[in-house]
């Protein structure tokens, strides 16, 4: 088990847009947390239903918006406090890089494309499931997937847990986010509540996007660039 607690990665302006997807996915969870049943209704009225989307309707008593546009609501929710804390420790140690190559507008539209992505890609296999997916992973998976592909050789430091070993250790934040995307896989069929193909599909959405936003420069620093 391995847990990111920060990069060696400096950013070169503060991460406006990273904060602040931040402060609104914990502002959304307190609202969810002090309202009564708040956690549990906001998925179903908000969450992504893969049924509702590909039948194109609602299910009875369900979301309180067009199925479609589920895939948009369902990625500021959150099921529990641990579930919030885990993506928002991921979007701050990744996102803050990727928003400073990408500039703020761009980075917005990366996230959502990102996430929006990784919904469909949980629908494309799960298209009769009537449980509502919920959180910022597909999205942030994305972020993982472009800091991959631009930082491989970034030092993450991370915490290890090795039966009795226990350490902090800097990984290269290749090695770590490839354990990572090797990990979803893995668990694909396992279940356990977590929409491990979302995670999938954001990764890979975010290796494309970043390579389509950034090629010249990528091939570029890689030599290969034309003139």
């Amino acid at each position: 088990m391995f847990i990111p607690l920060r990069d060696d990665n400096p950013t070169s302006r503060f991460p406006l847009v990273t904060v602040a997807l931040i402060a609104v996915n914990t502002a959304v969870f307190l609202f969810q947390a002090v309202t009564p049943h708040g956690l549990e209704l906001a998925a179903v009225r908000f969450g992504a239903v893969p049924y509702a989307v590909t039948h194109f309707r609602s299910l009875p008593g369900a979301a309180a918006f067009p199925p479609l546009l589920t895939l948009l609501t369902s990625m500021f929710l959150h099921g529990s406090l641990f579930h919030l804390l885990g993506n928002m420790l991921y979007l701050w140690i990744f996102g803050n890089n990727i928003e400073d190559r990408l500039g703020p507008v761009r980075f917005v539209l990366f996230y959502l494309v990102c996430g929006l992505a990784a919904s469909l890609t949980h629908v494309l296999f799960e298209p009769a499931s009537r449980v509502p997916m919920i959180g910022a992973s597909g999205a942030i998976a994305g972020v993982l997937g472009a800091y991959a592909l631009l930082y491989p050789r970034a030092r993450v430091r991370t915490l290890v847990f090795l039966v009795f070993y226990i350490d902090v250790v800097a990984i290269p934040a290749g090695l770590i986010l490839g354990l990572w995307f090797l990990l979803q896989i893995l668990n694909v069929g396992m279940g356990g509540g977590v929409a491990w193909f979302a995670h999938i599909g954001g990764f890979l959405a975010g290796l494309v996007f970043i390579a389509l936003a950034l090629g010249r420069e990528i091939r570029r620093r890689a030599g290969t660039a034309r003139i």
